[in-house]
């Protein structure tokens, strides 16, 4: 089965929200062995959404609309397929019970509009909202199945989960769904990995790989038919022994997870302990740290000194290394070596990363954009410091220097 996406919504074309609906629901149908051939995006206008059914219908045997459910008078997703169907718009009872007991459990007057959320097609299938009000809804139209899902994700998830993924099943002749794997590296470039498995990726048949980057880490996604886990496992073996002989020493999980996740987990396996002294990221590697769940048990805190004078007072960096004529700077291997080496004396820490450097958009000190050095010291240890350089603007340099600090220390945990 062919499937289209159809995000609707003004707000999605003018950038003021970003549609993280399609990535899921393109996750969910590649499970399901339903292959996702196009994503349109449209706004809040009849003719134009009228036009993207039409030509999705043409062309996809699913069409998965999500956005335009809600009450007011630009929500015309069902409208708009009631006319393309022939269909009326008819009252689904015990959503309009279930709106009207929440207008009432709240003491909030409830507008003749809300009802157009109860609205469902003639002889579709609804779909619950049990996070929302506006119902779902599912029909089939001379040959193409539509599921109509709310835009607000709180509500579309459960939603597609628990009730449109069983009606597509239903509607399935044949089952074989995509079983997929990532790889998950960092420290390495997308076109230095792609040009290590050049060879693989161009005589691939199957397993498909595919792969793609976020700033500091690069994914690869294998991907084969199979009925189930040990199956699909067994068809990628021989493919992802190969990949991990090749890049081995960048593959940091066969799951998709932030490379500051494992490095968490390396840390509490080992009953060991962090701090960061960060200058050019400024709390951003505080930041990746702190959002994995539990980072607390190995996460003692980390240091803004963006300044020399903090650089100076808080971890002892000496005046004549950050300033005057001839001194390394602040952005430089001595200033980073200090900084590491001095949040183990002030922290007590077990390891201490600090980050110092370029960011941009202009030079500073004489260096480049994009020059950043990362000091790693380890109790009992020598401290060791990395450069490097590189490249994107100010806010992609900042997560590529926090992402390679904790590749750094990735790769001592490794090795320990």
């Amino acid at each position: 089965m062919k499937a289209e996406i159809i995000a609707i919504g003004t707000e999605l074309l003018l950038g003021q929200i970003v549609n993280t609906n399609a990535q899921f629901i393109s996750r969910e149908c590649a499970a399901l062995g339903i292959d996702m051939y196009f994503q349109t995006v449209v706004g809040d206008n009849e003719q134009r959404l009228l036009d993207s059914f039409r030509l999705a219908a043409s062309r996809a045997d699913v069409v998965i609309c999500t956005g335009g459910l809600g009450p007011t008078q630009d929500d015309l997703t069902k409208d708009v397929l009631a006319t393309l169907t022939g269909r009326n718009l008819v009252l689904h009872e015990p959503s309009m019970e279930a709106i009207s007991e929440m207008f009432v459990s709240r003491g909030i007057h409830m507008v003749e509009s809300n009802r157009r959320q109860a609205l469902m097609l003639e002889g579709s299938d609804p779909l619950h909202n049990e996070t929302g009000l506006a119902v779902g809804n599912a029909l089939t139209f001379e040959g193409t199945h539509f599921v109509l899902l709310p835009g607000p994700p709180k509500e579309m998830k459960p939603m597609f989960t628990k009730y449109a993924v069983p009606w597509l099943q239903s509607r399935m002749t044949v089952e074989v769904p995509l079983y997929s794997k990532m790889l998950k590296f960092a420290g390495i470039g997308e076109s230095n990995l792609e040009y290590l498995l050049l060879d693989l990726i161009q005589s691939q048949t199957d397993p498909t790989i595919a792969p793609y980057a976020k700033e500091g880490e690069v994914t690869i996604r294998l991907t084969t038919r199979a009925h189930a886990e040990v199956e699909g496992e067994l068809k990628l073996k021989a493919t992802e022994a190969e990949i991990k002989k090749r890049l081995g020493e960048y593959l940091y999980a066969d799951q998709d997870v932030p490379i500051e996740a494992i490095v968490l987990q390396l840390l509490a396996a080992s009953k060991k302990t962090l701090s960061v002294a960060e200058s050019c990221t400024g709390g951003l590697l505080s930041d990746l740290i702190t959002t994995v769940p539990g980072s607390s048990e190995s996460f003692l805190g980390g240091i803004i000194v963006y300044s020399n004078k903090l650089k100076n007072k808080l971890l002892d960096v000496p005046m004549d290394i950050l300033e005057g004529e001839g001194a390394p700077g602040a952005v430089s291997s001595e200033t980073a070596l200090i900084l590491a080496e001095q949040l183990l004396v002030r922290t007590g820490s077990d390891f201490g990363i600090s980050v110092t450097g370029v960011a941009g958009p202009s030079p500073s000190e004489g260096k480049p954009v994009g020059l950043v050095y990362v000091g790693l010291a380890q109790k009992n240890e020598k401290t060791e410091v990395f450069t490097l350089q590189l490249s994107g603007n100010r806010e992609s340099i900042k997560l590529r220097a926090a992402k390679r600090a904790i590749y750094q220390l990735w790769k001592q945990l490794k090795e320990n």
